[in-house]
């Protein structure tokens, strides 16, 4: 959903308007109505504020947590969290960010490593969890990303990536 979403936007995101972005994500997007209005919000900031030199300002930061809370609790970068934040960082190429969704949640829970199950993941919460993967990925000698990538795929039954 996400590739084609993007597919269909691709060409106008630069210039494009929110009205045409939810025309384009029509029937491809659960929320066409409201995703072209982060874009444009978010658009708008890293064109005023960063001239659109994102990689500059990635390059910038020396701490991986204040990195990701950059796109994570940052209020002009809509509609990102801490789990949308770390795929971004993660396709980017920086290793070392679970992104916890339901399939992995679970199967912490599973393996004990967790005790309950909650979305959604608030702020202060979503560290802890991926602080406790972190420590169990160690114990049992596979890198976070490869495992959240494993347990994903085990209760997905695909891997896309």
């Amino acid at each position: 959903m996400g590739a084609k979403a993007v597919d269909s936007v691709r060409s106008v995101l630069i210039n494009g308007s929110a009205e045409e972005m939810t025309r384009r994500l029509e029937g491809v997007y659960r929320f066409n109505n409201v995703r072209p209005a982060y874009i444009i919000h978010s658009r708008n900031y890293l064109k005023n504020t960063l001239s659109f030199r994102l990689k500059d300002k990635i390059s910038a930061f020396k701490n991986k947590s204040e990195l990701r809370d950059f796109f994570a609790l940052n209020k002009d970068i809509k509609g990102l969290g801490y789990k949308e934040s770390s795929h971004f960082l993660r396709n980017i190429g920086f290793k070392g960010y679970a992104i916890l969704d339901k399939h992995i949640t679970h199967s912490l829970v599973e393996f004990n490593v967790i005790e309950n199950f909650n979305i959604p993941i608030n702020d202060k919460l979503y560290p802890e969890i991926e602080q406790k993967m972190r420590l169990f990925s160690n114990e049992i000698r596979i890198p976070m990303d490869e495992l959240d990538l494993l347990l994903w795929s085990r209760r997905n039954g695909k891997i896309l990536k």
